[in-house]
């Protein structure tokens, strides 16, 4: 028999997450540390040549020396790991990080945090936009959305999840209704299905990866298609607007074809980010702040190395297309605060999401869904609207 290598096993493996571990320690932490020691170091030399009267201060190039050696060796050994942990994860061994709903939520929340680098320089660890069932992805075709879906309908309800979350979020506090909101639509005919993206790229490149998902799904689905809801968490909005306006320039682009987006019915977004979100200017701004210093500049590296999904919350995602006139337009919008009016509640918001925002509002009053239904929930916060008592009976209401 040829003595050949088994191949690797598909999907990324702990070993893999484990070398990009390493990677992200030396360049940030130990790189970090570095800067900001010579920075501090150059600083207090300076302040000693002054008292000394002298251009030279002798404990200066020793010290440099010394640090110089420390930090190098640290750096060496830690690229030196993950250059062999990268060879060691291209052998296949080591359990897959999709095996376990932990290696599952941290893929999910690294791909949110640096999605777009995974993609260029670590493909392996990056999230394709796919349909999920039992935490897995089920290829687009036929035969495989007919075994993942035996009793499918004609009317789809797709969920999409927000930054840094997966398909699994969609099961949060449902201790509070006994259910979920795909397994309450279920009940009334309705056939969900639960996406999980790249949270990390930008906001419209995942809305062409939406497109391009959804009308495979459309065209292998088991029964034709009549009816479309589209449900997005935080980000998930954003997506799933962007997937809505890359049809639509497809369809003038190319007239006679039929997209998917002549079926969506309703668009619920839940607390999504329309006109930015707070946070996320704070992080681009305490960046720029922190490089104002030698000595803090490395610390605004760390906030700057940030996905392109979310920098893209910055100012969401404001388009010159109108909403689909086809489709019912429905924003969610939270406060940790009773009243959406309360002062607290309107900076606050859900903690991550102000209620203006999420409901398409800028501070001039400009609308971007003037004929959309809105629904405030009080005294809950950002993740507390995922199968909230609430939500769940306007989405029956609305979904009927």
């Amino acid at each position: 028999m040829p003595d050949t290598a088994p191949p690797p096993a598909p999907g990324a493996s702990v070993i893999d997450a484990l070398a990009l571990l390493t990677a992200v320690t030396d360049e940030l932490v130990v790189g970090s540390a570095r800067d900001t020691h010579e920075a501090i170091a150059r600083r207090v030399h300076a302040v000693a040549r002054l008292g000394l009267g002298s251009a030279a201060d002798p404990v200066e190039s020793i010290h440099r020396g010394v640090a110089g050696a420390v930090y190098g060796g640290l750096g060496l050994a830690l690229r030196k790991s993950s250059s062999g942990l990268d060879k060691l994860a291209g052998t296949g061994v080591g359990p897959r990080l999709e095996d376990g709903a932990r290696g599952r939520f941290v893929s999910s929340a690294v791909n949110g945090l640096i999605g777009d680098e995974l993609l260029r320089e670590r493909p392996q660890l990056a999230i394709p936009m796919a349909v999920r069932v039992h935490g897995r992805d089920v290829d687009p075709a036929p035969a495989e959305l007919a075994a993942a879906f035996p009793e499918a309908t004609g009317r789809l309800v797709v969920f999409l999840h927000g930054l840094c979350e997966n398909e699994s979020y969609w099961n949060l506090h449902r201790e509070r209704t006994g259910t979920t909101y795909g397994e309450a639509l279920a009940a009334r005919g309705w056939t969900p299905v639960y996406l999980r993206a790249n949270t990390g790229l930008p906001i419209r490149e995942n809305g062409v990866a939406l497109a391009a998902l959804l009308s495979a799904v459309v065209a292998s689905w088991p029964v034709e298609v009549d009816r479309i809801a589209l449900v997005g968490h935080s980000m998930g909005g954003l997506i799933m607007r962007a997937g809505l306006n890359v049809l639509a320039l497809q369809s003038v682009a190319e007239p006679g074809e039929t997209p998917w987006a002549d079926r969506v019915t309703d668009v619920v977004t839940l607390c999504s980010p329309h006109r930015g979100a707070p946070i996320a200017w704070g992080i681009g701004h305490g960046s720029r702040l922190l490089g104002l210093l030698p000595e803090t500049s490395a610390f605004g590296r760390i906030l700057d190395k940030r996905s392109e999904g979310v920098r893209d919350l910055v100012d969401g995602y404001v388009d010159e297309l109108p909403p689909l006139k086809e489709a019912r337009y429905r924003l969610v919008a939270a406060t940790v605060t009773q009243s959406a009016r309360h002062p607290v509640g309107s900076v606050v918001g859900d903690y991550l999401v102000r209620p203006r925002s999420a409901v398409g509002r800028d501070r001039r009053g400009s609308e971007l869904f003037p004929d959309a239904e809105t629904l405030h929930v009080g005294r809950t916060d950002h993740f507390g609207v995922l199968n909230h008592p609430e939500v769940l009976a306007a989405l029956e209401g609305w979904l009927a």
